[in-house]
């Protein structure tokens, strides 16, 4: 990406932060992100649902509220009927009503392959902007969702599940970042980040390497969806964790006694996964509590950030 300088632009993709950040009044920025990706499920409905989610959870991450949302579609006309996509889109509007947000329009292609997608605004105080830029020795890392969607949908495509034992995965990636980063913000976080399709170790090394510390992980602490490593048994690994894992090579070091399919699951390429925040360790109770009791799927310490190498996770 080319560079920027401007004292309005507060993050942009210099720091792999989850969304861009531009301020237009002393008390108000505007957040902006997007994403969109082919179908992970059979049903389009679902399909609409999950997209919508994991695009509104970079506006959650950055501490914002989310305004509006434009559509973003590639659909095959001559292949898939139109009231197909109309359920596609139907589930991203559900998602979007949800979050007290409106799609104000869109754009679509004829494509080969069906994508779905969203551009979502919204809106923060500059004092109250959370980045993957904070976090410090001593901070608790804390996640909000159960991990392992990357497997659970690879999965199904290769037909080792059938969609009915997709329902949980279903119900998490379909469950807006909205409760976790109300409580994330109630305690006071130093930073973080959504956990998507760079897996949890990938996004854990861009909110260490942006805030120039390392962290340690205990990997029997972090949560995983049901069903998730019979599948990974089964050979049900996507592409990009692979490539996430080959990616990490350098950065991460595993305790001898972490197997290989928990070093690939730690780097699963979730879609529509949970927050990751780096809080205080004399605030992580009051977090727990806090998520507790917006009952988001998952409210987990799984390590903490350490003094060290940018960037750099120990997993044990």
């Amino acid at each position: 990406m080319p560079s920027v300088s401007d004292p309005r632009i507060l993050v942009d993709a210099a720091s792999r932060d989850d969304a861009a950040v531009f301020q237009v009044a002393p008390d108000r920025a505007l957040v902006a992100t997007v994403d969109f990706f082919t179908p992970i499920v059979d049903d389009a409905y679902d399909f609409g649902r999950i997209a919508a989610t994991n695009a509104f959870s970079d506006v959650y991450a950055m501490g914002g509220a989310p305004l509006f949302a434009l559509n973003l579609v590639g659909w095959p006309r001559e292949r898939l009927p139109f009231d197909l996509l109309g359920e596609v889109m139907r589930g991203g509007s559900d998602v979007a009503r949800a979050a007290g947000a409106f799609v104000l329009g869109g754009h679509s292609v004829d494509d080969p392959e069906p994508k779905y997608g969203m551009v979502v605004i919204g809106e923060v105080h500059p004092e109250r902007l959370v980045t993957n830029a904070g976090a410090r020795p001593g901070d608790a890392l804390v996640l909000t969702k159960p991990i392992g969607t990357g497997i659970l949908t690879t999965a199904l495509k290769r037909d080792l599940l059938p969609a009915a034992a997709l329902a949980g995965a279903v119900r998490v990636m379909t469950t807006l970042n909205a409760g976790a980063a109300r409580a994330m913000l109630s305690v006071g976080p130093h930073a973080a980040t959504d956990v998507t399709g760079f897996g949890l170790l990938g996004h854990l090394h861009n909110l260490l390497r942006a805030s120039e510390v390392a962290a340690e992980l205990v990997a029997a602490d972090v949560p995983v969806l049901s069903g998730t490593r019979e599948m990974l048994a089964q050979g049900a690994v996507p592409g990009g964790t692979t490539r996430n894992l080959e990616s990490l090579r350098d950065t991460v070091h595993f305790a001898d006694a972490i197997s290989d399919a928990d070093r690939t699951l730690l780097a699963d390429a979730q879609t529509s996964g949970g927050l990751l925040i780096a809080v205080a360790a004399e605030r992580v109770e009051r977090l727990l509590e806090a998520l507790a009791r917006e009952t988001t799927p998952a409210a987990a310490l799984i390590g903490h950030v350490v003094a060290g190498a940018a960037g750099s996770i120990t997993v044990r």
